[in-house]
């Protein structure tokens, strides 16, 4: 059987032979890749770097490569959201597992360390403001992973049944269909080490009502926060609230990447306290990563 040709439609390279959206050429990329969601956060990154190889900018994909401790990063923002994961993953992949000049896929796979480093909403007591949390399992409410094949043999479909169950939404077609996937755990194991928290994620297709917030217009299930603070599988509970780790954990995963997710909690939702003044912790976060990567 001969290589698979992707079309000009399917993987759309710029005339300068960088990939279309992330702007970033296959030489530009890193066995070692640091995702932020803030583009502004790229720099901050990279402020610790020793070199810098490349500083490219496309919407809101920011992408910086360069040198630490003898090590060679990657960092590049996302923006906000699942689906932008989506468009960052596979360009990512593409760029290490695509050859550019015959548009046919690598003989061998290049597999990527993959680190997200975000902040998010604490679900429990024990997850106050300030906490660092590594997602070693991940759930979807975004539905992304849904889309691909190969999504029921990486995720965990008896904890998906029971928080199903748990959420009163089996036979709702109006709620989502929730995956849940298991981080690399290597990499969870390297990166958390012992002073991180390994929690349970819910990555959420929005900020406001799919994270149980209410403005103006009411909420489908008021009772939705309350109920995924009690759920429980195998003594496992869920930790926190965020917008793109299932994404990124699921698609690694089917790609054969390692990821993980780290984030810094910046609201408990139980207590009901939050805290924008972040910025100096969240520089801890990133040493604490850029070290263990």
């Amino acid at each position: 059987m001969g290589k698979r040709y992707f079309e000009e439609s399917e993987l759309i390279i710029n005339p300068d032979g960088s990939v279309f959206h992330l702007h970033v050429r296959p030489e530009d990329l890193a066995d070692k890749v640091i995702l932020v969601g803030d583009p502004g956060r790229v720099e901050l990154v990279a402020s610790h770097f020793d070199t810098k190889e490349c500083n490219i900018e496309s919407r809101e994909f920011h992408t910086i490569t360069g040198t630490y401790n003898g090590k060679r990063i990657m960092v590049t923002s996302t923006g906000i959201g699942c689906d932008n994961i989506d468009i960052v993953m596979n360009e990512i992949d593409a760029l290490a597992n695509i050859d550019f000049n015959t548009r046919t896929e690598k003989e061998k796979i290049r597999q990527l360390d993959i680190v997200r480093i975000g902040t998010c909403g604490g679900l429990q007591p024990y997850t106050p403001v300030g906490t660092f949390i590594c997602s070693e399992k991940s759930i979807g409410f975004d539905g992304l992973l849904n889309f691909y094949e190969g999504r029921n043999a990486v995720c965990d479909l008896a904890m998906e049944r029971a928080l199903l169950n748990h959420l009163g939404w089996n036979g709702n077609m109006c709620a989502p269909a929730p995956y849940i996937i298991d981080a690399d755990s290597e990499l969870v194991e390297r990166i958390a080490d012992k002073d991180m928290v390994r929690g349970v994620t819910i990555a959420c297709g929005g900020f406001f009502g799919p994270q149980g917030r209410q403005l103006r217009i009411p909420l489908t299930d008021p009772k939705q926060n309350e109920k995924i603070e009690k759920f429980e599988y195998n003594g496992l509970k869920i930790t926190n609230f965020e917008m793109e780790s299932s994404a990124l954990a699921g698609l690694a995963r089917l790609m054969g990447h390692k990821a993980t997710t780290c984030c810094m909690v910046i609201a408990n939702r139980v207590a009901k306290e939050a805290n924008t003044g972040y910025k100096n912790q969240i520089d801890d976060l990133i040493k604490i990563v850029l070290n263990r990567i």
